[in-house]
């Protein structure tokens, strides 16, 4: 085992350590870990990740479930037009992405360029709601109630974006189910949590015809992660979670801004 994969694989530990212990946030480093750590194709990569992100999250549904957080009926609303879209997304958009795209001022772009310099931009988006980490649009009191049209569209958008880059997208999700829906922040970000695994691997289906699947390495990194999972939640009976989001966020906030240089500069 050469010293990547020592990395890649500590690097699958550290994902499940920060979804253990923030709760959200660390899948999007599932793709940069496979892609420049493991030398896995960006394509397959993203298909990795959304079996990854589905699998672990779930284990946190799972565990929100048992507290009586989940909001099933959001849940459905939301995950229908989001796995719809996300399984249509694998399906049949990304492969039907040409390996060249372009040409822009001497630059060409291809399918994994374009891939990797769009998921470094959802890393940006990410961040910065993690640095923000604004918590001031719960909405305790209220009535839970649904914008229907908004909540439909919202989930289209969301299982769009999850197909293209891998990720699960709660950044979007959770103001999404406080604003929408009206849960509160609790109840959101734990229904968040089922709806991420409910369309991750749904779409992870979509590329099971398209894509050469490794699964004995697929389900070994996603083992690890688990383990990661445990260790987190453990960790978070001493550390605050909500005081590491923050730190986390300019650290994804770096890892975007790195992958946009690496992808303009290889």
């Amino acid at each position: 085992m050469d010293l990547h994969t020592i990395f890649g694989y500590l690097g699958a530990l550290v994902i499940g350590v920060v979804l253990g212990l923030i709760g959200g946030g660390g899948s999007i480093l599932t793709v940069p870990v496979l892609v420049y750590l493991l030398s896995v194709n960006p394509v397959t990569a993203t298909a990795y990740s959304l079996f990854i992100v589905g699998f672990t999250t779930l284990i946190g549904a799972v565990q929100n479930i048992k507290k009586g957080l989940v909001d099933f009926k959001t849940a459905f609303v939301f995950a229908t037009p989001a796995f719809i879209a996300v399984y249509a997304t694998r399906k049949y958009l990304v492969p039907a992405i040409p390996q060249h795209i372009g040409t822009v001022y001497g630059f060409v772009i291809t399918k994994d360029m374009a891939i990797m310099m769009f998921f470094a931009i959802i890393m940006l988006l990410a961040s910065i709601s993690m640095i923000r980490n604004n918590q001031k649009i719960s909405l305790e009191g209220n009535k839970v109630s649904y914008n229907y049209p908004l909540i439909v569209a919202e989930g289209i958008v969301v299982g769009v974006l999850t197909g293209i880059v891998g990720a699960g997208g709660g950044f979007l999700i959770i103001p999404a189910l406080v604003l929408l829906a009206k849960l509160p922040m609790k109840k959101a970000v734990a229904t968040s949590l089922l709806i991420i695994a409910i369309k991750s691997l749904i779409g992870f289906i979509g590329d099971i015809e398209n894509l050469k699947i490794n699964w004995l390495f697929l389900l070994a990194f996603t083992a690890v992660s688990v383990v990661g999972i445990f260790i987190g939640t453990y960790l978070s009976n001493f550390i605050d979670g909500k005081k590491l989001k923050k730190s986390f966020g300019w650290f994804v906030l770096i890892m975007g801004c790195y992958i946009i240089y690496k992808e303009l500069t290889h």
